[in-house]
Order: C-alpha cells, then sequence, then structure tokens
C-alpha cells in the first residue's frame, strides 16, 4: 500500500472517531493498534511474527510513558488545583483588584493577571475560560463593562497559559517532540511577557481613548499602607512559588520535575500558613478546628482533578507513540518528509503553512488532539529547514511558535472552540458576534507576536540559552 493511502487512512479514522465524540486518546490507540495489526501482520516488512511485532510496538509505546521528563505534568497540575481548592487562587484575585485602587478598566487587568496565572497552573485554556467567565463577565457586565473589555480579556489569556512558566501543555508538547523541556519552559518567559504587556497596552490604550468601554465608579479608598500589607501578604507568597519553580529551572538548579514537585509542597505550605496558622494567631479558634475539614476536601478534589488531566495526558503519550511507531514502520513518516522537503519553498513558506493548518485544525478540536496529529509530522519536516540559528535553537523557536499557533487558534472566529465556551457562560443576550469582535484586538496581538518572533528568534531562544 502507498504511502499516502496509509496516511490517509490514518488521520482520516483518527478524525471521524473523535467527530462521532471518541475520546482524543481513545481514538489514537483504536486506530493505531488495528494500522499496527495490518502492517505488520500483513503488509509489513518484519520478518518477525506478528505478535512479537505488536509487542515491541506497546513496549516502545510504554517506555514513553514512563520517562522522567512528564512528572512535572501532575505536578503543575496540582499545584494550579491546590491554588483554586484552597481560596489563594482567590485571594490573589481580590488582592490584586484592591491594589489597583480606582484605575480604569482595573477588573480587566484583574482578568489578565489572574486568569493567567490560573490558566498557566491549571494547564487548561478551556478550564480557566469557563471559571473567568462564569466569575468576571457577570460582575464586570453589572458595572458597565462592554463586551469587548469583559469578554476579551479573558479569552486572551489563553496565549499567555500556553507561554509563561509552569506550563503543563509546554511540557507535554516537549514530551512528545523529543526536545528539552526545561529550555521550552523558559522559551515561552520573554515572549509571554512581551504578550502580556501588549495586551496591558491594549486595555489601557481602549479605555483612555474610549472611557465608555470600562466606566469608573466609585469605591472605598484604601489607603497605601494597606495597600503595601495586602501584597505583601496576599500576593507576594502567591507568586514566589511560581517564581521559585521559574528560577530553579532557569539556573539548573533543579530539574523541571524536581522544580514541580518543590512548587507543588510550596503550595501545601502556602495552604497549611494561611489556613492554619495565620487563623490560630488571629484567635480564629472555629476556622483553626475546622482546618482538616477544609484542607482534606481541598486536597482530595485537587488531586481527583490532577488525576483525571494526567491519566489523559498519558493516554495521549501512548496513542502518540503507537501513531509515531506505525508511521515510520509503514514508511508513511519518511516519504512524507522527502515529498514536502521535495517542493521548491522556503522554510518561512513551510511555516506559514503549518501555521495555517493548525489555525484550522483549532476550530474543529483541542490542543491536546492538535499535538498528537501535528508532532510526529512537522517537527521532522522543520527540522530538514536550516533557519540559521542552529538545530538546537530551531527546535525551541519552532516550539513557542507552536504553542501560540495553538491557542490563537482557540479563539479564531467563526469556530474557535473558546469562543463557544464562552457563549455558553456569558449572561442571557450576549450575542456569538459580540463574542467574535471582542476576540479579534487579542488575536491581532498574539499574531504580532509570532511575525515578532519570526523576524527576531532571539525573543524565544536568547533566554534558554543563556541559562542553561
Amino acid at each position: 500500500m502507498e504511502w499516502y493511502w496509509i496516511l490517509s487512512l490514518l488521520l482520516g479514522s483518527i478524525l471521524l472517531l473523535m467527530f462521532i465524540g471518541v475520546p482524543v486518546g481513545l481514538a489514537f490507540i483504536a486506530v493505531n493498534s488495528i494500522a499496527a495489526f495490518f502492517l505488520y501482520g500483513r503488509f509489513g516488512s518484519f520478518d518477525a511474527n506478528l505478535s512479537a511485532s505488536i509487542g515491541q510496538l506497546t513496549d516502545n509505546a510504554f517506555a514513553n510513558m514512563t520517562i522522567f521528563a512528564i512528572v512535572p505534568i501532575p505536578m503543575f497540575l496540582l499545584m494550579g488545583e491546590l491554588f483554586f481548592h484552597t481560596g489563594l487562587a482567590k485571594r490573589m484575585f481580590n488582592a490584586i483588584e484592591n491594589l489597583m485602587g480606582r484605575a480604569p478598566a482595573r477588573l480587566s487587568y484583574v482578568t489578565v493577571a489572574g486568569g493567567t496565572a490560573f490558566a498557566t497552573l491549571s494547564g487548561s485554556s478551556m478550564g480557566s475560560t469557563a471559571l473567568l467567565g462564569t466569575l468576571m463577565v457577570p460582575e464586570m457586565t453589572e458595572r458597565g463593562y462592554k463586551k469587548s473589555m469583559s469578554i476579551g480579556p479573558i479569552l486572551g489569556t489563553g496565549g499567555l497559559a500556553m507561554l509563561i512558566p509552569p506550563s503543563a501543555l509546554a511540557v507535554l508538547l516537549g514530551t512528545l517532540a523529543e526536545i528539552d523541556i526545561g529550555r521550552l519552559l523558559i522559551g515561552g518567559i520573554v515572549p509571554g511577557l512581551i504578550l502580556a504587556s501588549m495586551y496591558t497596552l491594549l486595555i489601557y490604550t481602549r479605555a483612555t481613548l474610549d472611557p465608555s468601554v470600562a466606566p469608573v465608579y466609585d469605591i472605598k479608598f484604601i489607603p497605601w499602607s494597606s495597600r503595601l500589607k495586602t501584597f505583601f501578604s496576599d500576593v507576594v507568597p502567591m507568586v514566589s512559588v511560581i517564581f521559585m519553580v521559574i528560577l530553579l529551572i532557569m539556573f539548573g538548579v533543579a530539574t523541571p520535575s524536581e522544580s514541580a514537585a518543590y512548587g507543588s509542597l510550596g503550595v501545601v505550605i502556602l495552604s497549611f500558613i494561611y489556613l492554619l496558622i495565620v487563623p490560630w494567631f488571629q484567635g480564629k479558634k472555629e476556622v483553626v478546628s475546622n482546618f482538616w475539614n477544609v484542607f482534606s476536601v481541598a486536597l482530595w478534589k485537587s488531586m481527583w482533578g490532577a488525576g483525571r488531566v494526567t491519566i489523559i495526558a498519558l493516554m495521549i503519550l501512548f496513542g502518540s507513540s503507537l501513531f509515531s511507531n506505525v508511521l515510520a514502520g509503514s514508511g508513511a513518516s519518511v516519504k512524507l518528509i522527502e515529498w514536502v522537503t521535495s517542493f521548491d519553498v522556503s522554510g518561512l513558506v513551510m511555516l506559514l503553512i503549518m501555521f495555517g493548518i493548525l489555525l484550522l485544525l483549532g476550530m474543529f478540536m483541542d490542543q491536546l488532539a492538535m499535538m498528537l496529529l501535528t508532532v510526529p509530522i512537522f517537527f521532522p519536516i522543520m527540522a530538514g529547514f536550516d533557519f540559521g540559528m542552529g538545530p538546537e535553537r530551531q527546535v525551541i523557536w519552532f516550539a513557542v511558535i507552536m504553542l501560540l499557533a495553538m491557542e490563537i487558534s482557540f479563539t479564531t472566529p467563526p469556530f474557535g472552540l473558546l469562543l463557544f465556551v464562552m457563549q455558553g457562560v456569558c449572561p442571557p443576550g450576549t450575542r456569538f458576534g459580540e463574542i467574535c469582535m471582542a476576540a479579534i484586538p487579542f488575536m491581532g496581538c498574539a499574531i504580532f507576536l509570532v511575525i515578532m518572533i519570526v523576524i527576531f528568534p532571539e525573543i524565544a531562544t536568547w533566554l534558554p540559552f543563556i541559562t542553561k
């Protein structure tokens, strides 16, 4: 069978199963297991018997599920779940709002800052969008915010969530692509800060030029002494855990897996401080006596949430490994790379084609499914082009662009998945067109960042290669 028929049957069958509602991991495992049976049992070039071939295939897949590099995924997810269920995230949200005083559009800034922190730690842009849409949009609508200033920042936080470490999705991409996870995490810092600055400038400019998009309302004046106290008690400890994780990786003190474990331990310690020690000093006996009930419930919910997503990630890793091995065993991957590189196109044109494919896929599937379909194909193809920065830097550069492309695709009208998630949680009467229009300016910021990274690759490659 020709390689293009094999590739078409694999991708077509997987997409069909996903379309009818089969979970992504199960769809990949089912299709590739059947493909392995036919390829190795009848059409394959192996002399060994079928059971030995299938056994080798599954051994390779299980080996990819047990590598040390994927340990950060459950640890980062546990960090985010603990932040949320122990109330530390809400505490930080409220503190940031109080610190901003009467600043115009301050709830939009709070949404960007708090939403980025939650989405980054949870590794779920869809979960973050649903949560913030439920909590923040009704509040901002009640205070007179236009849809562009209440919905837009929430949709925009996804791009930051994919870039700024600790990012569970970045770890998963690095694992699938078999690249240095530590460098990939560090590589997202500078682009993430630039994108955050763009969002801040966008909100400030719109609020300044048209104050009606975020009306100013009277609030109780908070003295600067109280603001400083709030900053150091409710913001610095939470942010310090995230910075600790980043710095441990950046300076090579700990591996990403070890740093993630330290981060989870840091959140547990903060939970004890805020839920037990502080109330004890304040004489709140009822809170102290109820500590173990509150903490045990929060811990159980956090472990359940992190475990559920981790199992999904492991299934995806298993399916991805099967997919890669089947492609390699059938010769489809080699033939595809040879076919693509035979065209007389530049690396930038190929990058643009891949970017367009990711935007298209994002209208129909989530990031995990996109990674499964594209990573085994895109990274080998890009390795065949020379962008003049060396192979190690080039793979980090492309991975950062791919992370951004996947998140942009999530908010691309008219079929971006986050647009439909937002419509489901917005107040009644919110039109779908309003959601799309709110997303476009923030999506434009992310696209402009991609262009900057293509023109100036050092944005994504400078920091990772001076710290390790």
